[in-house]
């Protein structure tokens, strides 16, 4: 069950309406960096939690906070939508806010949604949840939720960096905070269940015998004008402190070379292909 109050996570003001920056706000709404992508994924990973049911309930709170930033964000849209005109008379009157709109903001919220908020992209693509990733594994929709706030807090940043709008600033500023806290709220669940090492590799159920070791810890350089670049993963103890890096230079095959049979007849390939 769900409760709904009608005030605002945090307050959200517009100083002057801009529909060009409201097209700008949907890429954080249904974007793949937004709102609705970090509220999906952890609502349904919060269904599918087995086990701790306290990162179970972590994942429902945290869900239904990503709810009230959708809504903020559809409010901030809204405000800034307000005053444009309804007609190509009013543009013709030369308004500030319908040259905004033609010149590059979304003309669907003049169209299909009375100036407010669309759960689409900054493009109008409707978010079709592809990228909500909830796997039933705990380290792997760990990692997924903190690249999910990098990304959205990385959005985030460049719209307050786009605006010179005061309300718009502070609001902005209020979701790189909880993008700042989520991102650590994830990476501590892994350091509860004993940090990346015990985590590693997702998921750390798999058998030894399923996975063919001598595999594991090298990494591949398949530049052929060009070394190996050095670094941490190439040299020194893995980080699931199971074995060691190392580099395999300029690799031979071991897999046969890619051939296929003869097309089977009535299969619409050519005769040669028979």
């Amino acid at each position: 069950m769900f409760h709904h109050s009608a005030k605002l996570q945090y307050p959200v003001k517009v100083d002057k309406p801009n529909p060009q920056f409201a097209m700008l706000l949907q890429q954080a709404i249904g974007g793949i960096e937004g709102e609705i992508r970090v509220a999906m994924q952890y609502f349904f990973q919060a269904m599918g939690a087995r086990g701790d049911d306290r990162i179970r309930d972590m994942l429902m709170s945290t869900a239904t906070e990503e709810l009230s930033h959708i809504e903020m964000l559809g409010h901030a849209v809204a405000l800034n939508l307000e005053g444009a005109p309804l007609s190509y008379q009013e543009e013709t009157a030369k308004d500030p806010v319908m040259n905004a709109i033609l010149g590059g903001a979304n003309p669907r919220h003049l169209l299909s949604s009375g100036l407010s908020a669309m759960p689409v992209n900054a493009n109008g693509v409707p978010f079709d949840m592809s990228h909500v990733y909830a796997t039933g594994n705990i380290g792997a929709d760990m990692l997924a939720n903190v690249a999910a706030e990098a990304g959205g807090r990385v959005l985030a940043s460049r719209l307050y960096n786009w605006t010179d709008d005061h309300g718009m600033k502070d609001f902005l500023s209020f979701l790189i905070a909880r993008d700042t806290y989520h991102q650590q709220q994830w990476l501590a669940v892994i350091e509860e269940l004993g940090g990346m090492q015990a985590q590693l590799p997702i998921p750390n159920s798999t058998p030894e015998d399923h996975e063919a070791m001598q595999h594991s810890y090298y990494y591949l350089n398949t530049l052929l004008d060009k070394k190996a670049p050095k670094g941490r993963w190439a040299e020194g103890p893995s980080l699931d402190g199971k074995s060691n890096y190392s580099v395999m230079d300029q690799p031979e095959p071991e897999g046969q070379e890619a051939k296929l049979g003869k097309a089977p007849p009535n299969s619409g390939a050519q005769n040669e292909q028979m």
